[in-house]
C-alpha cells in the first residue's frame, strides 16, 4: 500500500472506531464528516456481546462506565400514566432490552473520536462528491476540500450512505424499509415523573411516544416513532418534519402533548426511516462499506452499536493482515463478519407490529406477551435475540489491550 492512506466517510461509530484500529496498524487516516462538529447527544445506544469486547481490547471500557446513563429498565404506559408492565434493566443477566451499559451515541462518538487523537486527519463540514478508482488507488473529489488520492476509501456514513450510492447504486437496490419512522430528541423532566425509567406508550395506528432518562439531571430522551408507508420530505427542512410528527401525534394521551412542545424547540430533533440495509457484497474495488451503511440491522434489533464496533474492528484487522492485497482483506472481512451481520439482522419476534401495535387489541396483547418475557417460553426466544450480539469469536490481529 501506498503512503495516500485510507479515507473513511462518516464520524459516528463505525468511522472513528475504524480510525483507531488502523491508526494502531501505523495507517494515515482521514476521516470526512458532514455536520461542523461532532453530533453531541443522541438517544442511548448500548454495549453488549462482542462490541463490548472490541471497547474493553480499546481500552475504553472504564471511560465507557464513567459515562454509562442510569436506567431501572422499561415500563408501558397506558394513555393516564398507569404502568402496564415492567421489565427491569437486570432481566436477561443486564444483557435484556435495556442492557447494563447504556451510553449516549454521542457521548459514544465523542470517547471513540479522542482515541483517535493526535494522529488522525479530520475533515469536518464537507463530504465526497466523486469517486474514480483504478488498479492502483481512488480519486475522490469533496464538495469544499480539493480533490485527493487515497489507497482505499470506507463509507462509514450510514444507512443513506453517499459513499454507497456514488459507487454500489441507488438506495432502492439495497434499503428495506420497515414501515416505521423515528423521530429523536432531547426534553426535560418537567412534571414527566420518568424516575428512573425509560416509559412507552403505544397508541392506535402504530403510534409510539417514548421518555427515557438521559445522563445529565433532568434531561430526557424522547422519541415519537409511527408506522407509515414511505413518506417523500425534505431531509434539510426540519420544520415540515416537525409538522409531519404533530400531524400523527395530534390528539394521543399520556404525555404526548408535552413532547411534542418539547419537540417544536429541540435543537437535537431528528427524524427518518427505520430500515434495514442488506447487500450481497460489501466492496467494489478499493471501496469497501462499513456499520450501517452496508448493513444495518435497524434499531429494532439493538445490534447497531455492535455491528459498527465489530465491523471497524475486523476490517482494520483483514485491512492491517493482508497489507498490500485489498481483495483478500475485503474476502476475509465478509467471511468473518457475513454470518454475524446475517444473525443480527433477524428482527425479534413480531418486528415491527410488535414494537408499534396498530389497534387496541394488538396493543393489549403486546403487553401480554411482555408480561410473560421472563417466562418460557419467550424468555428462551428473547434470550437467543440478545446473545446475537456476542455470536462471534472475535479473531486476535495482534493489537488488544491499548491505553
Amino acid at each position: 500500500m501506498t503512503n495516500n492512506g485510507v479515507l473513511i466517510s462518516g464520524a459516528g461509530i463505525a468511522g472513528p472506531a475504524l480510525a483507531y484500529w488502523l491508526r494502531k496498524q501505523g495507517f494515515a487516516v482521514t476521516v470526512v464528516e458532514r455536520p461542523p462538529l461532532l453530533r453531541p447527544g443522541g438517544q442511548t445506544v448500548d454495549l453488549r456481546g462482542a462490541g463490548r469486547t472490541v471497547i474493553e481490547r480499546m481500552g475504553l471500557m472504564d471511560r465507557a462506565r464513567a459515562q454509562t446513563v442510569q436506567q431501572h429498565g422499561m415500563a408501558n404506559v397506558d394513555g393516564s400514566g398507569r404502568v402496564t408492565v415492567r421489565i427491569p434493566a437486570d432481566s436477561f443477566g443486564g444483557e435484556g432490552i435495556v442492557s447494563e451499559i447504556e451510553i449516549l451515541r454521542g457521548d459514544l462518538a465523542r470517547l471513540l473520536y479522542d482515541a483517535t487523537l493526535p494522529g488522525t486527519e479530520y475533515l469536518f463540514d464537507d463530504t465526497v462528491t466523486g469517486i474514480a478508482q483504478d488498479a492502483d488507488g481512488v480519486d475522490v473529489t469533496f464538495e469544499k476540500t480539493a480533490p485527493r488520492r487515497f489507497d482505499l476509501v470506507v463509507g462509514a456514513d450510514g444507512p443513506h450512505s453517499v459513499t454507497r450510492g456514488l459507487v454500489f447504486g441507488p438506495e432502492r437496490e439495497c434499503v428495506r424499509p420497515l414501515g416505521l419512522y423515528n423521530a429523536w430528541f432531547t426534553a426535560t423532566d418537567e412534571e414527566l415523573g420518568l424516575d428512573g425509567w425509560y416509559l412507552m406508550h403505544n397508541a392506535p395506528g402504530g403510534l409510539v411516544a417514548s421518555a427515557r432518562p438521559g445522563r445529565l439531571p433532568g434531561e430526557v430522551k424522547a422519541g415519537l416513532s409511527f408506522r407509515s408507508a414511505p413518506i417523500a420530505y425534505d431531509r434539510r427542512d426540519v420544520d415540515a418534519q416537525r409538522e409531519i410528527v404533530a400531524r400523527r401525534f395530534a390528539g394521543v394521551g399520556w404525555q404526548a402533548p408535552r413532547l411534542l412542545r418539547a419537540m417544536r424547540t429541540a435543537p437535537d430533533f431528528f427524524l427518518d426511516s427505520m430500515d434495514q440495509v442488506v447487500m450481497d457484497r460489501w466492496s467494489r474495488g478499493r471501496v469497501v462499506l462499513l456499520g450501517d451503511a452496508g448493513y444495518c440491522a435497524s434499531p429494532l434489533t439493538g445490534l447497531g452499536t455492535s455491528l459498527a464496533l465489530v465491523g471497524a474492528y475486523v476490517l482494520a484487522g483483514e485491512i492491517a493482515a493482508a497489507r498490500d492485497d485489498h481483495r483478500t482483506a475485503f474476502r476475509r472481512y465478509d467471511e468473518v463478519m457475513r454470518p454475524y451481520v446475517t444473525q443480527a439482522q433477524q428482527l425479534p419476534p413480531g418486528g415491527a407490529s410488535s414494537f408499534a401495535p396498530s389497534s387496541r387489541t394488538g396493543i393489549r396483547l403486546r403487553d401480554l406477551s411482555m408480561r410473560q418475557m421472563t417466562r418460557w417460553p419467550i424468555r428462551s426466544l428473547l434470550a437467543a435475540q440478545f446473545a446475537k450480539a456476542g455470536d462471534i469469536a472475535l479473531p486476535e490481529y495482534g493489537v488488544r489491550d491499548a491505553a
